[in-house]
């Protein structure tokens, strides 16, 4: 099934696929990796979906989808195919090939995207480590130099062969580098992290699925200026203030992370562990859900799945649906505040919205509550009250 997908955004016309090999999170109408497409600075053209029992080993959808697939490329003018699943590296550059396009996969977009946001130098570290990693893969396809034989005294071997082991030495002591270098940052966050138990600071993660507004409620909250946009990763690097809480009569520690999402490559989990380790090591994550989105249980579930990847799948869990405002009369919630099961256990939820503020008081009552009943909790000599800091 082939759609046409007209926008008026610049930048290169790419031609959407997606494979729709029977699982339940086959996104039909490419409505995510359309988004992706337009956050890398992409203008897609035309969108095309096919059926397959099982991806064909040589160009992933086989030789007739991949006729069709030109043509449709040459009828829109498309420029480059983005495909919504990973392709091997032998499948891309036997598609490149048979349509005469690059071909890139959902992976390769995402670190794109990654790569033109990460701001901090953790954040570049971790954004360069996992493209190597990707690339050192797709040397062939990616250097156009590595067919040119360096043979020594006229002698011509294999296509390339030196080259392409020379490059493959350079990544690899790239790789080595960069993990030196991320190791480092790591120790310097572990760092912080003893300074803020020593200070018995409480710490909130906020966590959920990309452009469910965590960035708009944590400026909502600590009143910040952290980069917030309707838009797929608009934060990359994790920010953490001072939130106070008046109930509590003390400040907790309130930190903003990366958006997850279906797919997220594991390199990039890899890769983010250092950002992600706000997470694994807070006290209470606020799972950051966007209530108007139809796809939301799917959302959540991906999440969980990110979560329990980085050890951090046994951190209390409050539910806070965002987008509040974005309902309509009949979406809207009869309570406000309920229970909503999460793996089996049912868990709080609050309804908020960060944009207008409605609920944002209540959120902070419940904050409140967990940090008192955190703190009667510890044993006496550890429960020294912080200082109060007004914001």
């Amino acid at each position: 099934m082939s759609t046409p997908a007209s926008s008026d955004a610049g930048g290169a016309s790419v031609l959407l696929v997606g494979v729709d090999f029977g699982l339940p999170h086959f996104d039909g109408e490419l409505e995510e990796l359309g988004l992706l497409a337009q956050t890398a600075g992409l203008n897609p053209v035309a969108r095309l979906t096919c059926k397959r029992k099982a991806p064909d080993a040589a160009l992933f959808v086989g030789s007739g989808k991949a006729d069709e697939i030109r043509t449709l490329a040459q009828m829109h003018g498309a420029v480059e195919v983005l495909f919504d699943q990973s392709l091997s590296p032998a499948q891309q550059r036997n598609l490149e090939r048979n349509l005469e396009l690059p071909v890139s996969d959902r992976t390769f977009l995402i670190l794109e995207i990654f790569a033109q946001r990460a701001r901090s130098h953790e954040g570049k570290l971790q954004v360069e480590l996992a493209r190597l990693q990707y690339l050192s893969t797709r040397l062939v396809r990616r250097w156009s130099h590595l067919e040119r034989q360096t043979g020594g005294i006229g002698a011509r071997g294999g296509p390339g062969e030196k080259q392409i082991e020379l490059d493959r030495r350079m990544i690899g002591e790239a790789i080595k580098r960069t993990r030196e270098r991320l190791v480092k940052v790591k120790r310097q966050r572990s760092t912080q992290r003893r300074q803020r138990d020593r200070r018995d600071t409480f710490t909130i993660s906020l966590v959920g699925y990309t452009n469910a507004g965590k960035s708009t409620l944590f400026n909502a909250l600590v009143k910040a200026r952290a980069y917030a946009a309707d838009q797929l990763f608009a934060t990359l690097d994790t920010t953490t203030r001072q939130l106070y809480l008046g109930d509590a009569g003390r400040s907790v520690s309130l930190s903003d992370t990366v958006g997850f999402i279906r797919d997220l490559p594991h390199g990039l989990v890899d890769a983010f562990q250092a950002t992600l380790q706000e997470a694994v090591d807070a006290d209470l994550l606020l799972h950051v859900v966007d209530a108007s989105n139809p796809n939301f249980p799917e959302q959540m579930d991906q999440v969980q799945r990110v979560l329990h990847e980085i050890g951090a799948a046994d951190i209390p869990q409050l539910l806070v649906f965002n987008k509040l405002d974005a309902l309509d009369a009949e979406q809207q919630p009869a309570l406000l505040e309920d229970q909503y099961e999460v793996e089996g256990q049912m868990v709080p939820r609050l309804f908020v919205s960060a944009r207008s503020g409605q609920g944002l008081d209540s959120l902070r009552r419940v904050l409140s509550a967990r940090v008192l009943a955190a703190q009667e909790d510890m044993t006496p000599a550890d429960a020294a009250p912080l200082p109060a800091q007004e914001e």
